[in-house]
């Protein structure tokens, strides 16, 4: 019995992690100007968030966190 493949599909299927695979392979190196740049921009913004410090409510919970556990080891 022969069946029907729509339009477009002569080839046997392909699962969808080949085809991936396949289109990604084509795309997917940046340059190293790019990985440079893209690095850069990344540090700047995580360096402000490092910056902004620890708010004191969350201190203040890792300091009593700690009391805790040093009682639990007497």
């Amino acid at each position: 019995m022969n069946e029907r493949k729509p339009l477009g599909q002569s080839k046997t299927m392909e699962s969808a992690a080949t085809r991936s695979k396949n289109n990604t392979a084509k795309h997917g190196k940046l340059s190293r100007d790019v990985q440079a740049r893209l690095g850069q921009q990344l540090r700047a913004m995580y360096d402000d968030v490092v910056n902004q410090g620890v708010p004191d409510r969350f201190s203040e919970l890792l300091d009593r966190l700690d009391a805790n556990g040093s009682k639990d080891t007497r």
